[in-house]
């Protein structure tokens, strides 16, 4: 899993039949340490509702597919969770 701030939204008209009713999102992986930006921002796919601004859980691969509900839909990344709130403690960091 990673973190990941939801930054926009993608729409596509044409796109493979197996995509038709998931909500696309644009997400910036973040560094959960400091909240700064980590690589380049990628598409998920939304089931759970999340929104531009909100900090979510993402996750990729065989993982995404699953939490998307059928390992045949083609998704590389899927959003499962909205950050509520985070507690680190600076102790144990090096």
């Amino acid at each position: 899993m990673k973190v990941a701030k939801v930054i926009g939204n993608i729409w596509a008209t044409r796109k493979e039949e197996k995509l038709a009713g998931y909500k696309l999102l644009i997400v910036q992986p973040i560094n959960i340490l400091d909240g700064s930006k980590d690589k380049t921002p990628i598409v998920a796919a939304d089931i759970i509702g999340a929104g531009v601004g909100e900090t979510v859980l993402i996750v990729g691969g065989s993982s995404a597919r699953s939490a998307a509900g059928d390992m045949s839909v083609p998704v590389d990344a899927t959003v499962v969770g909205i950050v509520d709130d985070q507690e680190i403690d600076p102790s144990v960091l090096e």
